[in-house]
């Protein structure tokens, strides 16, 4: 075997094939074609294909709205940087791990700090960010009152924002149809009405979470639309809003006190907007032994929910979420496309699962 010959032996294919359309890129300097690019390239089209989408992954090249792909090639590795809800809510935790993930399989270095469900702590990770110079900062932040700061801070900066699941000013959403879900929520209490009580109900109760802001306040207020529109007959004034602000040791508190101040009341519904908030309830309920008088449906599914749900004798009905796994690679794949140059939507919504009961997973 030559010399020449046995060296060919070490070399990676496709590895070649990739580095012959990122330098015939570069070389024309101009928008081109799927099929231009293949026809001049000399490989198949399904792996010039492949090799241009993961190119646009990792941010190596951009595709228009056209259809034509471009060199956009990094001089450095992209840095982004999250600030997570808090590190002791769980569905906070399994976003992050999520896009931990995701960063490390897109070659993005991802810079970590925790919000610890705090407004001035948001403030100064995002301080943080602009001192560390990230190219993006992705925000999972609850305070609406801080979200405009934050915005602004970042802005004047040049760093553009992602928010999940609370929206920002200017930022691009990625998270849940927080309306859509509350009605779903909201369905699924109604109906255990229809099905166990007749249709009679006492109250209903919305654990908000007052200062994220309407948008999640939606939720609350697309569980109440539903049951009215399923339960017409119920007054308006047996719907009431609580701010369980997300936490559990608070919903357990505002959930305890209403339930004494209505012993004798039965036929309660409580839509919750976060599993925190719902297993706060439902420490209030066991306490006092009102597992008979009320149901309850929580958001995010976390594990302790879903057990609840193998309980038969448990008053929590459901618990609505988006796959926290669905997270990380989104929100890294919308990143790289705003950092260099794409145009991306400005909400972008999470397919979420319906937990029941039943045990079935729906996916909506």
């Amino acid at each position: 075997m030559s010399k020449k010959a046995s060296s060919h032996l070490y070399l990676i294919p496709v590895l070649s094939a990739a580095l012959d359309i990122l330098e015939y890129l570069q070389r024309e300097n101009r928008p081109l074609s799927l099929e231009y690019i293949y026809r001049h390239t000399g490989h198949s089209k399904t792996t010039v294909y492949r090799i241009l989408k993961t190119f646009v992954h990792r941010g190596y090249i951009s595709r228009s709205h056209d259809g034509l792909y471009r060199n956009s090639s990094r001089p450095r590795k992209l840095r982004f940087g999250f600030a997570g809800q808090s590190g002791d809510l769980p569905f906070s935790q399994a976003v992050t791990e999520s896009l931990r993930s995701a960063a490390a399989a897109s070659g993005v270095d991802l810079l970590v700090l925790d919000n610890r469900y705090d407004a001035s702590t948001a403030l100064a990770n995002a301080e943080e960010f602009i001192r560390q110079r990230v190219e993006l900062v992705i925000e999972f932040q609850v305070e609406q009152h801080a979200a405009p700061i934050i915005a602004d801070r970042l802005s004047a900066a040049g760093i553009p924002l992602m928010a999940i699941d609370i929206p920002h000013p200017n930022a691009t959403y990625f998270g849940v149809d927080n309306y859509r879900i509350g009605f779903q929520g909201g369905e699924i209490l109604a109906n255990y009405a229809i099905e166990r009580w007749s249709g009679q109900v006492d109250w209903v109760l919305g654990l908000d979470i007052e200062e994220a802001g309407t948008l999640v306040q939606s939720r609350t207020t697309g569980a109440f639309e539903s049951i009215r529109t399923l339960l017409p007959s119920v007054p308006i004034e047996s719907f009431v809003r609580m701010d369980g602000r997300g936490l559990r040791d608070e919903s357990h508190r505002i959930i305890s006190d209403f339930l004494h101040r209505h012993p004798n009341d039965k036929r309660i519904l409580i839509a919750a907007a976060n599993d925190s908030s719902a297993l706060g309830a439902l420490d209030a309920i066991r306490e006092l032994d009102r597992q008979r008088d009320t149901v309850i449906i929580g958001h995010d599914g976390i594990p302790e929910m879903l057990a609840e749900l193998e309980d038969p004798s448990s008053p929590v009905l459901a618990s609505i979420s988006p796959d926290a796994h669905q997270y990380g690679p989104g929100l890294i794949h919308l990143g790289v496309l705003l950092v260099t140059g794409n145009t991306v939507p400005p909400y972008n919504y999470i397919d979420h699962k319906v937990f029941s009961r039943a045990g079935a997973s729906v996916t909506v």
